[in-house]
């Protein structure tokens, strides 16, 4: 498989890198204020200025119209750095339902203010009975035309700094029914809503968003009526391979810090790096970032082109990021020794981030089994 870049991705490539160098790293991480929304407001506004938000949209609103090989490269570097800054609930995800779903008025309405970094956005769609069960929704939303929203979301991403939800909403048919589900756009500035935020173990923001008797317009109402399932399947599927980008530059940041250390290290008069046993768990490392990277650009290349295996090849991609996270991860802790569960250093940090990932949309056994029920 070719892992060269394009033109357009190795541009994107050079622009992160060179601004993650210069911004990003654990000092910079451990200096967020973790009560207020966790990211750095000025940051994200210089992700503006840069093009980055606008990366995935149409050129009308200054976008490069990104794919998913495109994005992941962004991901990629925004992971080696730490930043958490939520490019990928704001722009991927949510600004994803907006370009894929969205009519123009919806498009006109709130792309902009994604892309100038005036307006957050997260999805809620975790209810505190659904599991992973996209089909779980017990949010309803009642009325034709203008509805009423009620009920409440758990662990929104972004929650707490968001202006905007895209919330899953039951319109139609029983708890669990894959028919019969709605998204709407909420605007978290109305009367009803309210949430209850906290802070992630990875040192990020999420929160409990409630509905009480949200009145919603008609025209905030996303893709189909009652058909919005297969949408958010496919949606979380393009999510799912920037998150793998992320995953991927994360292990790769653990795997040199690894590298690096156990050559400074002595043990016995000698760097550790020289014993054998510890060359070759270094070895197993690479070779599960290795096939988590080739799974990652599968995966791409299909979410692109609309391919009938990329539902399957996501999967995959989200199995692999899972395994191989934990398993690079604990060796990175394991070779640090005890000060690598530190909070100056920088693998507690990254060892977190990819406990987070691995949990986001569906956790490895989840994966497993939607990946072998998919013809």
């Amino acid at each position: 498989m070719d892992f060269s870049h394009s033109e357009i991705q190795q541009l994107l490539h050079d622009s992160v890198s060179k601004f993650v160098t210069d911004n990003g790293g654990v000092e910079a991480h451990r200096a967020l204020d973790v009560d207020k929304h966790a990211f750095d407001d000025s940051v994200w506004q210089q992700f503006a200025e840069l093009g980055w938000l606008a990366a995935p949209f149409a050129e009308q609103y200054g976008g490069l119209e990104a794919g998913s090989a495109d994005l992941m490269v962004i991901t990629e570097a925004l992971g080696k750095g730490l930043l958490s800054e939520p490019f990928l609930g704001t722009v991927v995800c949510c600004g994803g339902f907006l370009r894929n779903s969205g009519t123009e008025e919806q498009q006109s309405k709130y792309i902009p203010g994604i892309t100038d970094g005036s307006k957050q956005w997260a999805f809620a769609f975790a209810e505190l009975s659904s599991g992973y069960n996209l089909a779980a929704v017990g949010v309803t939303a009642e009325g034709e035309g203008n509805v009423r929203l009620n009920g409440e979301k758990i662990a929104v991403v972004n929650g707490e700094a968001a202006d905007y939800f895209v919330v899953t909403a039951r319109t139609l048919g029983r708890s669990t029914d894959t028919n019969g589900i709605s998204l709407f756009v909420v605007d978290a500035s109305l009367a009803g809503v309210s949430r209850e935020c906290y802070t992630t173990v990875d040192g990020r923001r999420a929160a409990t968003v409630r509905f009480d008797n949200v009145e919603v317009n008609a025209d905030c109402l996303l893709g189909e009526r009652d058909n919005a399932y297969q949408i958010v399947e496919a949606q979380i599927d393009e999510t799912i391979v920037a998150m793998g980008g992320e995953a991927v530059g994360t292990m790769q940041m653990l795997l040199d810090a690894t590298v690096e250390y156990t050559k400074t290290r002595e043990q016995f008069g000698q760097a550790i790096s020289n014993f054998q046993v510890l060359q070759h768990r270094m070895v197993d490392m690479y070779l599960r970032l290795e096939e988590t990277r080739s799974l990652l650009f599968d995966a791409a290349i299909q979410v692109d082109n609309k391919s009938h295996g990329a539902a399957k090849a996501c999967a995959a991609l989200k199995v692999k990021l899972c395994e191989a996270g934990r398993f690079v991860s604990q060796q990175a802790l394991q070779l640090h020794g005890g000060i690598g569960m530190t909070d100056e250093l920088s693998v507690s940090h990254y060892f977190k981030r990819l406990q987070v990932l691995a949990l986001m949309f569906g956790d490895e056994d989840y994966y497993i089994e939607k990946y072998a029920s998919i013809d």
